[in-house]
């Protein structure tokens, strides 16, 4: 057998790793690269749907990125009322909580409608600069382009998707909320019942009193927005889920048998 000298050997892995990095973004097509963006986002849709419409997808202690809280509003009113000693006066903790569980599991229901509204604004999602957001990059997104954006794909159908995606998914949201789902009352019953008892105690002249020597300034009325504020929070926890699917494809997209997936970015 012929023996290869030392510079040979050298030679010859030199000229297997320039084939390597031949087979790189430059021998994907512009078509490829939105293919497989689109395929990226549409399993992370179904994959986040999915996760989120089960019980407790939403309303889990671990996963406070997607569990939806209360409004600042009436968060405010709680540490206020909680730190003031005011608490008796008011008689409210058990339905802060109410609000908090009830509009989680309103999201949990609405989360089954997700997929599709999702889906359809991925393939209506026109991607200008598909080879930027392989690489990392968000663009139209100023300061949050700069470095490698390993939700990038995810950053930019928000980017672009965001406020015709709150005006499709409200209506599942809203109707969700004003649904009993298994807890004796709806998320509109329990908000109502927590602003209702929060505005009439505050007009009680012995409260009143005892507000003013705490010498704290707690708001005239809690009337956020319910289905507005649990719909922007709703989506927010969807994106993060997406954007989290989009960071396992990138890290090993051989996990997946999807062959876009592989090409594209098995290629970065």
């Amino acid at each position: 057998m012929k023996k290869f000298g030392f510079p040979i050997i050298i030679f010859l892995l030199l000229g297997l790793s320039s084939c390597d990095l031949s087979n790189t973004n430059n021998s994907l097509t512009s078509d490829d690269i939105v293919a497989g963006l689109k395929k990226a986002l549409e399993i992370g849709a179904d994959s986040a749907s999915v996760s989120l419409s089960k019980l407790n997808g939403y309303y889990h202690g671990d996963n406070l990125n997607v569990k939806i809280p209360l409004p600042p509003e009436a968060e405010q009113v709680r540490q206020l009322i909680t730190n003031n000693d005011l608490a008796a006066y008011f008689d409210l903790n058990g339905k802060f909580e109410d609000v908090i569980i009830s509009v989680n599991r309103a999201a949990e229901k609405a989360a089954t409608e997700a997929a599709p509204i999702f889906g359809n604004a991925i393939q209506d999602l026109t991607i200008s600069k598909g080879l930027d957001i392989l690489n990392g990059i968000v663009p139209d997104a100023g300061a949050k382009s700069a470095g490698f954006d390993s939700t990038a794909a995810t950053e930019y159908l928000k980017l672009k998707t965001y406020n015709s995606l709150t005006n499709l998914y409200a209506p599942y949201i809203n109707n969700a909320l004003g649904q009993n789902l298994g807890l004796g009352f709806s998320a509109t019953q329990a908000w109502t019942t927590l602003t209702t008892a929060y505005n009439n105690t505050l007009n009680n002249p012995a409260v009143q009193f005892a507000i003013s020597l705490s010498n704290i300034d707690l708001p005239n009325s809690i009337d956020t927005d319910l289905g507005v504020f649990s719909t922007q929070k709703a989506l927010n926890g969807l994106f993060y889920m997406v954007g989290n699917e989009e960071k396992k494809i990138r890290k090993d997209p051989y996990q997946w048998t999807v062959d876009i997936i592989r090409k594209v970015f098995g290629s970065v």
